[in-house]
């Protein structure tokens, strides 16, 4: 073999999308997408709270399943690796600038208030942007860019705090400890959310400057 013949063999094959893609990890993920897509529906159309919480809660799981199952059988393809990360930000985000429409409407006196603001909007979505950006550029220069520690804490708090939120909304739990305990989680998750970002934009200063 030629050392022309090796550097061919050796070099990295081209990312594609074929029928490997058809596979239940990637389907769950499309699940995923569509129960988001219901989920708003849900929150816009108003009264279905606990029952929005539940589908949030099975929706944001899925994306542990269709993880894993990938890594389990080796199914981890292009499409999945595009699909996952964004539809993680379509229901996070969307969740939020959903729970941001419904804060404070209804009638004088039965007033809802979701506790999401327009900071905690504009604090989640920037951020979601700024990252999958940054990732795009550094994956194209050859850069291990994958998600660490902080932002899967960060996804994990946020959807806690989204479904404390959810919870909220429901006139059927009058506890007093809930309204106190979903704004705690929901600054909380934004402080988490603002602080894994600059994690990440200090490690991508690292990766550009060696």
């Amino acid at each position: 073999m030629t050392s022309s013949e090796q550097q061919t063999d050796s070099a990295p094959r081209p990312a594609t999308i074929g029928r490997e893609s058809l596979n239940l990890p990637n389907l769950i993920t499309c699940s995923r997408l569509v129960l988001a897509l219901v989920l708003f529906a849900m929150i816009e159309t108003g009264g279905y709270w606990l029952a929005s919480a539940a589908l949030f809660v099975v929706a944001a799981s899925t994306d542990w399943l269709d993880g894993y199952l990938a890594r389990k059988y080796g199914q981890v393809t292009t499409l999945g690796r595009i699909l996952d990360p964004f539809v993680d930000k379509i229901i996070v985000g969307g969740a939020f600038l959903f729970l941001l429409e419904k804060n404070g409407t209804g009638t004088a006196d039965n007033a809802i208030h979701s506790g999401v603001t327009a900071w905690m909007a504009i604090a989640v979505i920037g951020r979601e942007m700024f990252i999958s950006s940054l990732r795009g550029f550094l994956e194209q220069q050859g850069k291990d860019f994958s998600a660490s520690l902080s932002g899967k804490a960060k996804m994990l708090l946020q959807c806690v705090a989204v479904t404390a939120s959810l919870l909220s909304l429901s006139p059927e739990l009058n506890w007093p400890w809930l309204i106190p305990t979903r704004d705690a989680l929901l600054w909380a998750a934004v402080g988490v959310t603002v602080w894994s970002g600059l994690v990440y934009v200090i490690r991508a200063v690292r990766l550009l400057r060696r």
